[in-house]
């Protein structure tokens, strides 16, 4: 694979996978790895599938969490993170690395919100324990059975 092959196999994963794993760094140094909702997939968030056309190319990602959560404060520490998706039975793999922000576009959080998400945020929308991050990947890595690739995106394309 090369190219825009690459980029196009990365998206198809991400779009079929259930589970997003983020790993952030905690204040010792140490990796953090949690399974996040994939708002990639088409199957379960379909109805997300216009906040992320057009970025086809960089591979935006949204994820949602609770301000209060752990996560957030070795973000504001330290942004570098990366995300790995994965099918294990098809040996698929795809790592993205970049920086993550802390979004504050109340706009954009309210078109991200489902409904049902008031299991995890019981004031609804606008809860203010209900947060959004954005990764747009800088580099990627993938596994596509005994191949593996790689290749560079956003500022570093």
């Amino acid at each position: 694979m090369e190219g825009r092959e690459q980029r196009e196999w990365a998206l198809r994963l991400m779009e079929r996978v259930e589970a997003a794993y983020l790993t952030t760094v905690d204040a010792m140094g140490y990796p953090r790895t949690r399974a996040m909702l994939n708002l990639r997939n088409k199957r379960q968030w379909g109805a997300l599938s216009p906040v992320f056309e057009g970025h086809g190319e960089d591979l935006l990602l949204y994820f949602t969490t609770n301000t209060s959560s752990l996560k957030i404060n070795q973000i504001k520490a330290n942004p570098r993170v990366s995300v790995y998706f994965c099918d294990p039975g098809q040996f698929h793999g795809l790592m993205l690395g970049g920086d993550i922000e802390i979004v504050t576009d109340h706009n954009l959080k309210r078109r991200i919100w489902q409904e049902g998400w008031e299991a995890y945020y019981p004031l609804g929308r606008d809860d203010p324990d209900y947060t959004i991050l954005r990764l747009t990947p800088v580099l990627a890595e993938g596994w596509a059975g005994p191949g593996r690739f790689g290749f560079e995106l956003g500022a570093g394309k």
